[in-house]
């Protein structure tokens, strides 16, 4: 797990580090340039020319500590500075000066430097300080870089490609497009999300000599990049004297007429994810052509017809008895009492609930009904549901997807899971975790179905929250990338997901 700051609290650990750790600023620069120039290398040759384009700020003092390390590699290298010179930063002059033994420190114009196919561009810019969108030679210097970019040079961004916001992730126009990202002592808000995540390229975070206790934890407030270390590690090895008893028993609501997929994928998903029994409750006519997709699904029939409403809480409440987590809302019939339904099931049984689909449609009428709840919840919307869960326009939603779930997990006492590129798994302790598994292939229905199941499974098992939420979100991309790396993205389907999963556990050893 890696922890992951904004602006300021990089600012302030930029700070502590020298003041409270005695690491002093030119020591951490000319540590940052050296694995900038490293980077660099990996990606030319030694024919490869290079292209080191700096700022007047400290960003730009990488940036020369670099061309410096590049030269002495025996590498031509160029060095741009841009902007005025008089007002570079006291460490970025000295590291300019540090260039005269070798003959660099009188950089070249923007406009009489060229790079091609097989180059290396060092994007020494803009830090994290960025608030605004660059304007004049710096718009200039990033057009410039990208259009090298676009005629095959290679990008290397020193700690955040230039023009984009560190904690939003948004690009401003322009903003350059990185094939490698060298990242400095913490991973930034604005690299973990997208689109950024995509501008950086190969992200990575680099030790510059920042001790980690420098950025001062903050209650309630913490942003985390799970690593699969972490989801691997959380799902223990299956014992040989275990049985089917062992792993639990997930009660999948869901399905109705002409919706009987969306509960078999979640009951796959189940299946998939290690649950020892999976039954599926859904109106009795949906029953058979669920069971039809899985053999190994148990079928509880609910008589009544039509939306689920009060005269289903009795049935369903029997169907819990000795199951150890409910997974609600993939294509059930919704009606007016369903919110009421919901709220006196939830308030009367104490395991795990994941709510996902309709349910959270449903429930966004009523938000009490998640207040009144006996055992823990899940809930899995798209930015379409949560924005009817909060009321927040879809459009503003996806600007400020962090603070959105972490204010709602808190408010509501839930374990949110805001699905998308990047997906939020956000706790109602205010820690929120960024997954980084997943891929535009799984932009078709069904992936959430399968979710949830998934979510159910583990919980069953014993996982508790958050770690059961950010676990499956973690394996169920996973599972969606090994899938595509072997099939392509377009194509790709929900089941396929669900298959893949043997995949995850085969790669693990579980």
């Amino acid at each position: 797990m890696r922890r992951v700051l904004t602006a300021a609290r990089m600012r302030a650990a930029d700070q502590a580090a020298e003041a409270r750790f005695s690491m002093p600023s030119p020591l951490l620069m000319e540590n940052a340039g050296r694995w900038l120039a490293d980077a660099a290398r990996e990606l030319g040759t030694t024919a490869s020319r290079y292209v080191v384009v700096c700022g007047p700020g400290n960003n730009g003092g990488d940036g020369l500590v670099a061309a410096r390390f590049l030269h002495i590699s025996g590498l031509r290298v160029t060095v741009v500075l841009v902007g005025d010179r008089a007002k570079l930063t006291p460490e970025s002059q000295r590291n300019l000066h540090a260039l005269e033994p070798y003959g660099l420190h009188q950089p070249q114009p923007l406009g009489k430097v060229e790079a091609r196919a097989g180059d290396v561009v060092v994007d020494a810019l803009f830090g994290t300080g960025l608030t605004r969108a660059p304007a004049g030679e710096f718009a200039e210097a990033i057009q410039h870089m990208l259009r090298w970019r676009a005629a095959g040079a290679k990008v290397v961004a020193a700690d955040i490609p230039s023009g984009l916001h560190t904690d939003t992730g948004e690009p401003f126009t322009p903003c350059v497009e990185a094939d490698v990202t060298v990242t400095f002592g913490f991973y930034k808000q604005g690299q973990v999300l997208e689109p950024g995540a995509t501008l950086c390229g190969d992200l990575r975070c680099v030790d510059i000599g920042i001790p980690p206790e420098a950025a001062t934890p903050q209650e309630g407030r913490e942003l985390f990049l799970v690593e699969e270390a972490d989801a691997r590690g959380a799902i223990a090895p299956r014992r040989s004297d275990t049985h089917k008893g062992s792993y639990g028993h997930v009660l999948v609501v869901a399905g109705s007429h002409g919706k009987s997929g969306a509960a078999a994928m979640s009951a796959l998903g189940a299946l998939r994810g290690g649950a020892g029994l999976v039954t599926v409750a859904t109106r009795s006519e949906v029953v058979e052509p669920v069971l039809g997709h899985a053999p190994e699904v148990m079928g509880w029939p609910l008589e009544n017809r039509g939306p689920l409403g009060m005269a289903d809480l009795e049935p369903l409440l029997e169907a819990a008895e000795k199951k150890d987590v409910l997974v609600i809302g993939p294509g059930i019939p919704r009606g007016d009492e369903t919110v009421k339904l919901l709220g006196e099931l939830l308030s009367r049984v104490d395991v795990p609930a994941v709510l996902d689909a309709d349910a959270l449609n449903a429930v966004a009428t009523d938000l009490e009904v998640l207040r009144r709840a006996r055992g823990p919840l899940v809930l899995t919307p798209h930015p379409g549901e949560m924005s009817r869960l909060t009321g927040v326009p879809t459009k503003d939603l996806q600007k400020a997807r962090v603070e959105v779930s972490r204010d709602f997990a808190r408010t509501h006492e839930v374990t949110l899971v805001l699905k998308g590129a990047r997906t939020l798994i956000a706790h109602h302790d205010g820690t929120v975790y960024v997954n980084p598994t997943g891929n535009p292939g799984m932009a078709t229905g069904g992936m959430g179905d399968v979710l949830s199941g998934l979510l159910g499974a583990l919980l069953a098992q014993g996982l508790k929250l958050p770690e059961a939420a950010w676990t499956g979100v973690y394996a169920h991309g996973l599972s969606a990338d090994l899938m595509v790396a072997r099939r392509g993205r377009m194509g790709l389907i929900a089941t396929d997901v669900a298959k893949g999963m043997c995949n995850v556990w085969t790669r693990w050893n579980r």
